[in-house]
């Protein structure tokens, strides 16, 4: 997974990937053959302990037999995916052939040592990151999503999140090495908690191959060991069904029952807030609640609905509804055409394009699938595409190897990734276009314009008939 050539070289048949990138890393950091560590002055301040990602490039290729600077980077990245170096100005774990600073990577967050972070520990940080200078370590839109969502979540303990970071906080440091102690945990989060939208450029995740191959291990967590099979009540283990439980067996159910309280739960006042909000929302859509506007010409005299399904314009309810979720927009016809209309305006129709054929392929007779399949991917995926999508290499590398057997689910990978892709990205921009705030707007100025109209109306017949007035 190093690449071909100088990776090739250096890779061993026996020793994991984790432990060969490691003993690379080690290399880069020794004192004498590898890349020298600097403290780099910037106008009125200092960057400790920093080296550049040329320097790093040019230290692979020399010592990795590397001849390809393309080769060099992509071991470069793969090694900055998994956290062991990362860049000090932005979140995107990858190695570029420049200037940009890089930082090396303690060797306590190490993927060797199998961390498996739990959410309270990343409440923990996100609620230290706010404590600190709030100037230097702000907390980005994602990160203060996750923090109010996380403090929702741990309601009933979060007093002890908040201690714990309290107590971290005031744990004094000398001004450089907390700063450098900052950017390593922070880099730390990167790789278990990746910013939304960035790829993983790694070919192999190697802590599922770590567990794969150590199914025993001990889960750690970054404040302290856990033990794997805690997750299950000891006295229910099979093992221990033929025997009488001991002093031990009940010690340890009561640590299992005490964790059992620590679950994660939500109140019920949330759940009901929750619940109303949604009925609230969809009331006006439940023919049960609120009688449907127009009503049914089948039952009523009412030919309103015939008009307004003939003149093809959707009305201000399922305009307004567009905007509840981009399902509920690709759902509704009318919704679909206008969004793709917005999408070809941005030179980007090809994703909503690309979803629809998936549908459309779903659908199809199981004598056409595999046919269908294949003109999917010579229109989308394969090389000179005419619409050809942007895929992240696994979604990619999956589909590819479904269409050896194409079915109807082959493209599911893909179809899911283009999908988040316009939900995060697309119909946000939809959303406060011009194109949606206007069909809003006129459906609303319509209805403004009937009513105004029917007032007006009725006045006229009250002048001209005054016996009307009784």
């Amino acid at each position: 997974k190093l690449g071909a050539k100088g990776g090739q070289r250096y890779r061993s048949s026996i020793a994991p990937l984790s432990l060969q990138i490691e003993e690379i890393v080690t290399r880069i950091q020794d004192e004498t053959e590898g890349v020298p560590v600097r403290t780099v002055k910037s106008f009125l301040t200092k960057i400790p302990s920093v080296v550049t990602g040329a320097d790093i490039v040019q230290w692979l290729m020399k010592n990795l037999a590397i001849e390809d600077p393309a080769e060099a980077i992509h071991i470069g990245s793969l090694i900055a995916a998994q956290g062991y170096l990362f860049p000090i100005s932005d979140h995107v774990l990858s190695l570029k052939d420049d200037g940009t600073f890089y930082r090396f990577q303690a060797p306590y967050f190490w993927p060797s040592n199998c961390w498996e972070p739990e959410n309270t520990d990343y409440a923990i940080y996100l609620c230290k990151r706010t404590m600190q200078n709030k100037t230097r370590l702000e907390l980005a839109d994602y990160e203060a999503e996750n923090l109010a969502r996380l403090q929702r979540a741990f309601t009933r303990k979060w007093e002890f999140v908040f201690m714990q970071a309290e107590a971290q906080d005031r744990h004094k440091k000398d001004r450089i090495e907390r700063k450098i102690l900052d950017s390593q945990e922070r880099a730390f989060w990167d790789v278990h908690r990746p910013v939304p939208g960035c790829v993983n450029v790694t070919e192999m995740d190697i802590r599922k191959c770590r567990r794969m191959k150590n199914p025993q291990r001990v889960k750690k967590s970054v404040y302290g060991l856990i033990e794997e099979g805690q997750s299950q009540s000891p006295v229910h283990r099979p093992s221990q069904l033929a025997r009488k439980g001991t002093k031990e067996d009940v010690e340890k159910e009561i640590v299992f029952l005490n964790s059992q309280l620590d679950r994660h739960c939500i109140k019920v006042s949330k759940v009901a807030e929750s619940l109303m909000t949604y009925t609230e929302q969809y009331q006006e859509y439940d023919p049960f609640v609120v009688s449907p506007e127009p009503s049914n010409p089948w039952t009523s005299d009412d030919l309103s609905f015939w008009d307004l399904e003939a003149s093809k314009e959707p009305s201000q309810q399922r305009v307004r509804k567009w905007g509840f979720s981009l399902e509920e927009a690709l759902k509704d016809p009318a919704g679909r055409d206008q969004f793709l209309k917005f999408l070809e305006s941005e030179f980007s129709s090809e994703n909503l394009q690309f979803w629809l054929a998936v549908q459309d392929l779903k659908r199809q007779p199981l004598e056409n699938v595999a046919e269908r399949a294949q003109e999917i991917w010579t229109e989308f995926l394969a090389e000179g595409a005419t619409s050809s999508i942007n895929l992240d290499s696994h979604s990619y590398e999956r589909t590819s190897a479904n269409l050896k057997d194409p079915g109807r689910y082959s493209y599911e990978d893909a179809q899911d990734h283009i999908y988040k892709l316009m939900k995060s990205d697309s119909y946000t921009r939809y959303l406060r276009s011009n194109a949606y705030q206007n069909l809003l707007m006129a459906r609303k100025k319509v209805c403004l314009f009937l009513c105004v109209s029917l007032f007006a109306w009725g006045r006229l017949q009250l002048d001209t008939s005054p016996q009307h007035l009784t």
